[in-house]
């Protein structure tokens, strides 16, 4: 499969067998890592990461993934470029395509990492928008193939706002993958109906299903993976708290849900998670509300059937398979 050269902006765009080809070629570099193997695919390159909105996971990974191919990271952070502000989309991303091998963006809407792919001349990853996070849910792939030894049939079901990147992408993930994927919520916190529309067709070629439940009890029977998120996404106001936790309240998830669902239930979360009061976060909410935790209970968090860490990890592997694959020049049996 030829990925040299293509942008990675959303799921979307890939077929079922070039996501599968980037999930064999991220275990093999991930096993490649744990031996000590040196796999520097890409000695002598250069990458920009441009972070509108901050990250850890996301950063780091980037990072790291960007050392063991033998390429140098260069971090852009929301006030050490001038993207958008003094410099259009289009002139930043026509300079940067000259000095940089690829370009990785995490911000706001999805027409702006679109916009640099258009001018950009060099691959550009997403590494969040609004509407996507293609590398969180091809890490998220990974982690279930490796917990459950495939994805084809497994059911994983979105708890919370399913509005935003995560229940976006984690649906096209499943549509395209053969899942069965359930968005549990208040029906007005349900997935777009264009994007919907779309996984459908993808469906019907795959085999997979697509579910929309309000009742969270029924929405989480037989499930093999509980997915949740934040319920107030980045770059929102703070006075919609006491609405979200007026509303998803009932969809926290908890033991007794992760029980309703079976043992074989595995609990998976993109994080930052707000399960304590350890976050400054976390604390305001307590103060202001009077609950301790939010999206997931602490009890499950912490619990054996959370995979959520080896789902961080794979973030890495992800993404180091997503820009050893689509920069030029790479060498690589796998594809």
């Amino acid at each position: 499969m030829d990925f040299q050269g293509r942008s990675f902006l959303t799921l979307l765009d890939y077929t079922p067998e070039e996501i599968d080809a980037l999930l064999a070629l991220a275990a093999e570099l991930k096993a490649k890592k744990k031996a000590g193997i040196h796999h520097r695919l890409h000695e002598g390159k250069s990458v920009a990461l441009i972070f509108e909105k901050t990250s850890t996971r996301t950063r780091c990974a980037f990072e790291v993934a960007a050392a063991d191919l033998g390429m140098h990271p260069v971090y852009l952070d929301p006030v050490s470029s001038q993207l958008g502000k003094k410099e259009s989309i289009a002139d930043t991303a026509r300079v940067l395509g000259r000095m940089f091998d690829g370009i990785e963006y995490r911000g706001f809407g999805q027409e702006r990492v679109e916009a640099l792919a258009k001018y950009a001349g060099v691959p550009v990853w997403n590494g969040l928008t609004n509407e996507f996070h293609p590398t969180q849910v091809l890490a998220d792939l990974m982690t279930i193939r490796e917990h459950f030894g495939g994805l084809r049939g497994k059911k994983l079901v979105f708890l919370g706002d399913a509005r935003y990147n995560m229940a976006n992408s984690l649906m096209v993930g499943c549509a395209k993958m053969g899942l069965h994927f359930v968005a549990g919520a208040p029906e007005k916190y349900f997935p777009n109906a264009a994007l919907t529309e779309k996984c459908r067709a993808v469906a019907a070629r795959t085999g997979a299903e697509l579910s929309f439940e309000t009742d969270p009890a029924a929405a989480v029977k037989g499930a093999d993976v509980i997915y949740t998120d934040v319920w107030v996404s980045m770059g929102e106001s703070d006075d919609v708290w006491a609405e979200r936790i007026g509303d998803l309240t009932p969809y926290r998830v908890t033991a007794a849900l992760m029980d309703a669902a079976g043992e074989q239930c595995r609990f998976m979360h993109c994080l930052p998670a707000y399960h304590d009061l350890e976050t400054a976060n976390g604390a305001a909410v307590y103060e202001k509300f009077g609950i301790d935790c939010m999206e997931v209970t602490d009890e499950v968090f912490e619990g054996p059937r959370s995979i959520v860490f080896d789902e961080a990890e794979n973030r890495m592997h992800t993404i180091k398979a997503v820009m050893a694959a689509t920069l030029p020049q790479a060498s690589h049996p796998s594809l």
